[in-house]
């Protein structure tokens, strides 16, 4: 997804809103790198869509909250698959 970083920036900030992604899954998802997201939709964003960017921001602020229960799920699963 190349193109206009103002016009990216939008349609991340969008897609992140409406699915609740993380930037990881952002970046995976329009072929870009998590840096490239992180950029976009903290300071392109910011600058282009000021209510888009604090809706984008609210998604973040729970995804950094709970990456600690999702980093633990992921390596029960890894070690113990049969307990779920």
């Amino acid at each position: 997804m190349k193109g206009n970083p103002e016009e990216r920036a939008v349609q991340l900030g969008e897609y992140i809103t409406e699915t609740g992604a993380t930037v990881r899954s952002a970046a995976k998802a329009f072929g870009i790198s998590k840096s490239t997201v992180h950029k976009d939709i903290t300071y392109r964003l910011e600058k282009q869509n000021h209510a888009l960017y604090d809706e984008v921001q609210k998604v973040l602020r729970v995804n950094k909250e709970e990456r600690h229960l999702r980093g633990g799920a992921a390596t029960r699963q890894k070690y113990h698959p049969e307990i779920e």
